[in-house]
């Protein structure tokens, strides 16, 4: 059971990666952006920011890919991609009134958070059949 659940970590891992490296082309500029959220970036300094957001992406996602592979890293790469997810929700719900893009970018954390839950348990009862009893 111990292989099996640590190749089903190491696949949540590398699912929620690539989710989170999807917003890593918001790097090429303004238009890409736009394209990716539905919002104008008519402002140099949101362009900045919002660039910046996605080279951050871009390092998450990285990590969680690289997690999935060294097992020591897991369970960080499982606690950022939550907080990640998480807080992206919880400030979507809070906030409302968002767009059709945004909405995906909502529904494709629903997928990482379920890929996550998942990933959490196979993690344990991975860590849990190594320890000596």
């Amino acid at each position: 059971m111990g292989l099996s659940m640590r190749l089903l970590v190491s696949a949540m891992l590398v699912l929620v990666g690539v989710i989170h490296l999807l917003p890593l082309s918001g790097v090429l500029g303004g238009a890409r952006l736009v394209s990716l959220y539905g919002v104008p970036i008519d402002d140099p300094n949101l362009e900045i920011l919002m660039r910046h957001r996605a080279v951050l992406f871009g390092l998450l996602g990285a990590f969680l890919i690289y997690a999935a592979f060294k097992p020591a890293f897991q369970g960080m790469a499982i606690l950022a991609g939550l907080i990640s997810v998480a807080s992206f929700m919880i400030l979507a719900w809070s906030v409302g009134g968002f767009n059709a893009q945004l909405a995906t970018v909502f529904k494709a954390d629903v997928v990482a958070l379920v890929c996550l839950a998942i990933g959490i348990i196979a993690w344990w009862r991975a860590t849990a059949s190594v320890q000596p009893a």
